[in-house]
């Protein structure tokens, strides 16, 4: 059976999502307040009542500002997910999982199957429990391949669930609740897709959390972080792009944009300790390389800082995270500036051979000219190097300084002793460089040095999950084949009909198989006069279950039939009565229901019922059903002899 993580990661987990919650609940009394004091402050014209006003409203602010650093520093435990390795990285952002609450489907699965498919539900129990276990593990998924491969399979559970049990017109009664994994908010809704939505962003957290953990001081951990945050960019844009109207901010499109591109930056800063790693030959040419390198970061970086601080972002975001990525734009600016400095002074001038390779490289080094001689005067003379390399180090140097200046604002950071040192430590390296190269009889004002043109060799991929890795099968299998037995579906009650075989055999025909399908009625045959009919499908033949026989086991059936004749029991679909009921449901089931322009395939879009109309959820998934109808099969041949059905 399914095995979740340890119970004492849920247990902290679990603590921290109570006490965000509790957190919340006095954040949005502050926030009434605030509102009740704000509109009295605007309606009193008693100076005496605007003064006590003013007061309570400063009181209500701070503390609103003290519930919100709390809650920061329960969203910046950062350290529970962080490796143990010695070696100095610099700390990444993982996501914390969304808590769900129980969930017993045990009444209202069986109630359907009895009401729906006609079958007894208590039949059921084992295939409902085991359902509900594999949720029960997929709450508290263990960090590492065999987690995610749980949050896989109980995903993959959820088309057959979809399929089976949620009727596109009925609600099931059952509320999915989950937390909002920053804000720790509860929302609940009827809809599956909420369901879908929220297992999908624990996949992309859970590969946060994993990249986090990885040592980043060898290639292997590098390799496993940049993997791993690839595919939690991933999770987070298929849920973007198949989803809307979430109800937690945690999964709005806004929210998911940011965790995007906060994933692709981790990436990118992936790749530059990669390339750090793998550069252990210090030529000007590889010096330049990470030079651009860190300009691609700081790029990457600042796009990910602006998206925090757009107004629908702003307020929920934690602070720590934001101050976090303004930091590194700011270290890895600086590091640019460094590495472009480290280039010019302490490679050997170029020779003449080399000249050529490296005036090419530089032409495209920044982003505008620097000023002074032409490149390739530059490139050949030392003291002209030295000029450019100092003014890159200025600005390295400032740039040191604005990121521990920012680093400083925040008291969570504050408390990160890995970052500090990185920080500090880079600092130093570039302020030892400039009094190195700095001569005392320097009597040129030190030029502003042009920024580096951001340069990356191994762009950041966004893997979407590749769902069909993780083999499921339909726990409810028993029901029959989705093709006909499944919510969307309904049929008249099972007729058993009793069937003697006339000198022309049954006097029908059949094709294709699971369930076996009746294509045609001769007129006056056996079958006719049994009352059997075009369209109907085989589900048994003398009280054996034949939902999932193929062709030719329900021809051997019928085959083997005496003197005394055949039981066969047939159901045929509301809706698809009449002569052309065959070529209506081929149609129906290449069509799926309805379709959405914004994807290629089709798309199954299931509106669920929910408490308003504005919180409806949408979920668009790609038809997983197979191209082929069951309609390939060809029509037996029918003549009048011993072969006839």
């Amino acid at each position: 059976s399914q095995q979740g993580c340890d119970p004492f990661a849920q247990t902290q987990r679990s603590k921290l999502q109570h006490r965000r919650a509790r957190i919340n609940q006095q954040i949005n009394k502050e926030m009434r307040m605030r509102a009740g004091a704000e509109n009295l402050f605007r309606a009193t014209s008693n100076h005496k009542v605007k003064e006590t006003v003013a007061l309570e409203l400063s009181y209500v602010n701070s503390n609103l500002q003290l519930l919100k650093e709390e809650l920061e520093e329960l969203n910046s435990s950062v350290d529970v997910y962080q490796n143990d390795s010695e070696s100095i990285s610099v700390p990444m952002i993982p996501l914390g999982l969304k808590e769900t609450k129980e969930l017993d489907l045990l009444v209202p699965l069986k109630d359907l199957i009895s009401e729906h498919y006609g079958e007894e539900g208590v039949l059921f129990e084992k295939e409902i429990k085991e359902f509900m276990e594999l949720r029960q593990a997929m709450r508290t998924p263990s960090r590492n391949e065999a987690g995610l491969e749980l949050l896989m399979e109980y995903y993959n559970q959820l088309y057959f669930l979809d399929s089976r049990f949620f009727p596109p017109t009925k609600s099931l009664g059952v509320f999915f609740h989950w937390y909002d994994s920053l804000t720790g908010v509860p929302s609940h809704q009827r809809a599956l897709a909420f369901e879908k939505g929220s297992v999908l962003f624990n996949i992309g957290a859970l590969h946060t959390q994993i990249g986090a953990r990885q040592d980043r001081a060898s290639l292997p951990g590098l390799n496993q972080a940049i993997d791993a945050f690839q595919k939690a960019a991933g999770a987070f844009n298929y849920l973007k792009e198949n989803f809307s109207n979430a109800p937690s901010l945690d999964m709005s499109a806004a929210s998911l944009n940011m965790l995007v591109r906060l994933m692709v930056a981790q990436v990118q800063e992936c790749v530059f300790e990669k390339m750090t790693l793998l550069r252990t030959q210090h030529d000007f040419l590889s010096r330049l390389q990470l030079a651009q390198e860190a300009a691609r970061v700081e790029d990457v970086y600042s796009l990910v800082h602006q998206t925090m601080t757009q107004a629908h972002v702003k307020d929920y975001v934690p602070f720590s995270w934001t101050t976090m990525v303004h930091v590194k734009s700011e270290h890895f600016k600086a590091l640019s500036h460094y590495f472009a400095a480290i280039a010019l002074c302490d490679c050997p001038v170029a020779s003449d051979a080399e000249l050529p390779e490296q005036e090419k490289a530089f032409i495209q080094f920044h982003v505008t000219m620097p000023d002074g001689p032409s490149l390739r005067v530059l490139l050949q003379d030392p003291e002209e190097r030295r000029k450019l390399g100092k003014a890159h180090l200025k600005k390295a140097i400032m740039k040191h300084e604005e990121a521990m200046r920012i680093h400083g604002l925040c008291k969570i950071l504050r408390k990160m002793d890995i970052l500090q040192e990185v920080l500090s430590f880079a600092h130093k390296r570039s302020l030892s460089k400039y009094s190195e190269i700095d001569h005392e009889e320097d009597f040129f004002e030190t030029g502003n040095a042009p920024d580096i043109h951001p340069k990356t060799l191994q762009k950041p991929e966004i893997k979407s999950p590749n769902f069909s890795q993780v083999k499921v099968t339909d726990l409810f299998h028993r029901l029959g084949p989705l093709s006909v037995f499944s919510a969307k579906n309904k049929w008249y009650p099972v007729r058993r009909v009793h069937l003697m075989r006339g000198e022309n055999g049954f006097g029908f025909t059949l094709r294709g198989d699971s369930p076996v399908l009746i294509a045609g009625v001769i007129p006056g045959g056996c079958a006719a006069e049994a009352g059997l009919k075009e369209g109907d499908y085989i589900i048994s033949v003398n009280g054996k279950d034949c939902k999932w026989s193929k062709h030719a086991e329900v021809v051997q059936l019928l085959k083997s039939t005496g003197e005394e004749g055949v039981e066969i029991g047939v159901i045929t679909l509301q809706g698809s009565e009449g002569p052309k009921a065959a070529d209506k449901k081929a149609m129906a089931m290449s069509s799926g229901s309805g379709l959405q322009k914004s994807n290629k395939e089709n798309s199954r879009k299931s509106l669920m019922n929910s408490k308003s109309a504005s919180t409806l959820l949408v979920w668009s998934k790609k038809s997983k059903r197979s191209k082929k109808s069951t309609y390939g099969v060809p029509f037996t041949a029918v003549g009048d002899n011993e072969a006839m059905y």
